[in-house]
């Protein structure tokens, strides 16, 4: 299955149902697969966009029960950024990935930018256990060369030491690939009125 423009338009009408109190259709997950996913939000200032949550689950979970639950989280609990607000609406774009392919790989720099994203593992300078990941069209949009998406992904992940060759040795990476899809409120707003005119056809 790809990621859909009606997977995000599900999305935001998870996130109209918290902010407006509005009760959410049901959706059945009885026959949908199951998939890791990710559901990012963006918000347009002055013709840029600009990151507004972004959180997701490596654990493959029924489609639409993933989607109300990363929905709320990446809008509302993503703890770099204060809770989206009715007054942002009209400048949303959501964009939902649906992850797959997961290798293993024997050497964090065997994966290609632009195809794949990475999920690493490492020790940072106190021993602790620490991961992050960057979705597949990060390093491609930022501009970054494999080696600089490591030090980002270190840092993400909360490394503070020096990052040295060994270092980037020592990480454990997997690669995996996403199926991504995006929508502006503006276009889910005309998805909506277009539903609603034709079950009213059809009444």
């Amino acid at each position: 299955m790809k990621a859909t423009q009606e997977h995000c338009q599900y999305c935001f009408d998870v996130l109209l149902s918290r902010l407006f109190g509005r009760p959410l259709a049901h959706v059945s997950d009885s026959e949908s697969p199951e998939y890791p996913l990710f559901v990012s939000w963006h918000k347009n200032v002055d013709g840029e966009e600009h990151l507004r949550g972004c959180v997701g689950t490596f654990t493959a979970q029924p489609l639409y029960e993933g989607l109300r639950r990363y929905a709320i989280v990446s809008s509302m609990e993503d703890s770099r950024f204060r809770p989206i607000n009715k007054a942002e609406l009209g400048s949303l774009t959501c964009e939902v990935s649906l992850l797959t392919d997961f290798e293993d790989v024997d050497y964090p720099m065997d994966w290609e930018i632009g195809k794949h994203g990475v999920w690493i593992e490492f020790v940072d300078h106190h021993g602790r256990s620490r991961t992050a990941t960057f979705l597949p069209h990060i390093a491609k949009e930022q501009g970054w060369t494999k080696l600089k998406t490591m030090e980002h992904l270190l840092r993400k992940g909360g490394f503070r030491g020096e990052i040295t060759p060994g270092t980037i040795d020592s990480i454990k990476l997997t690669r995996y690939q996403s199926s991504k899809a995006s929508l502006t409120y503006d276009e889910y707003v005309d998805a909506r009125r277009l539903k609603q005119h034709q079950a009213d056809s059809e009444e």
